[in-house]
């Protein structure tokens, strides 16, 4: 008997300690986007608008959008996995139009300074995943008007996305540590504030992967 209880339990905890990732997830990337907003100070030049966007792209429409289909932390979890879908591409679509914005700036920043062009890791990881997740918003309209999934299987169509999108979600995480490393940022914070920031992106990209690997792995199991 008490090793029947001790497995029932088991599940209990499991949920418990995922709906706290999910919660810190969601505090996390609403936290860290605020600091840099405030620490760029948005229209203030135009190299300021470039962490903005491209935090709130990344850290906050991007997380929040893979955070909908979260089991235990989705804000809108008693709605239908359709309309979560929908919420979700316009979540992604947001974080495709920040993207391209904060693009558009340090680009024109550059051009107005006479500085070179994606020269450094975090400026090339950075156009990559901004083309990765335009591309991930185009290939999901199979997802969300069937129709167009012709010959395709939905199934396979679902797994590819979510596979592809925690690629893009990795990236993304990347692009914004890398980001922290930049002169701008280390000169305006001190070194404990940078591991806390650093902390930010880290531990969001961990989460996210724990539930889609997570999720993929109880479809598999039900498909066994």
């Amino acid at each position: 008997m008490a090793h029947y209880r001790e497995t029932e339990s088991e599940p209990r905890v499991y949920g418990y300690t995922r709906t706290a990732s999910a919660v810190l997830a969601h505090l996390i990337c609403g936290v860290f986007t605020v600091f840099i907003a405030v620490l760029s100070r948005p229209g203030t030049s135009w190299f300021s608008w470039h962490p903005f966007f491209m935090t709130m792209a990344f850290s906050f429409f991007m997380t929040e959008a893979i955070l909908l289909f979260s089991p235990h932390g989705s804000p809108i979890k008693k709605f239908s996995h359709k309309t979560k879908g929908r919420v979700h591409w316009l979540l992604q679509c947001l974080c495709v139009c920040c993207a391209v914005l904060g693009l558009a700036a340090i680009s024109y920043n550059k051009h107005l300074n006479g500085k070179p062009h994606f020269t450094s890791w975090h400026g090339l990881l950075g156009l990559v995943t901004v083309c990765a997740v335009g591309l991930q918003s185009l290939a999901a309209m199979p997802l969300i008007y069937h129709s167009l999934a012709k010959g395709w299987s939905l199934a396979k169509l679902k797994r590819y996305h979510a596979a592809s999108g925690l690629v893009t979600f990795v990236l993304g995480s990347a692009s914004l540590l890398l980001g922290l490393c930049s002169a701008w940022f280390t000169a305006s914070v001190s070194e404990y504030i940078w591991y806390l920031s650093a902390l930010c992106p880290a531990l969001g990209a961990l989460v996210i992967m724990n539930q889609v690997s997570t999720s993929y792995m109880a479809k598999k199991r039900l498909q066994s």
